[in-house]
């Protein structure tokens, strides 16, 4: 027996290389993200309000349909990620911001 779904998805790819679903900003990541820790199509819904129902079932249809390429993107978009952070945390001293913020507090109080 053969399944197809009935719900086509809209996916837009942005610069960087992100799938958006339909004309919000919520990635495809988030999505599936969500969906793998346990998530049911409502709380997806429900986290991500700009997306409907139908949104949700066909992203996770389209997981499902294609797990395999979803997987190498989003493991490539993992990498991305770190990437990202790693050279954020270079740039940024975080914890000389947080001390500057912890003085500012301290002072108004």
């Amino acid at each position: 027996m053969s399944v197809t779904s009935t719900y086509e998805i809209n996916l837009t790819k942005t610069k960087a290389g992100v799938l958006r679903i339909g004309k919000t900003r919520v990635s495809l990541d988030s999505v599936i993200t969500a969906f793998n820790q346990g998530a049911t199509p409502e709380q997806i819904v429900y986290d991500f309000d700009t997306l409907t129902l139908a949104e949700v079932y066909a992203a996770i249809s389209y997981y499902l349909q294609n797990r395999e390429t979803v997987d190498s993107y989003l493991t490539k978009r993992a990498k991305q990620n770190e990437k990202l952070r790693e050279a954020n945390g270079a740039r940024f001293n975080h914890q000389e911001i947080r001390e500057k913020l912890l003085a500012r507090r301290r002072k108004a109080a």
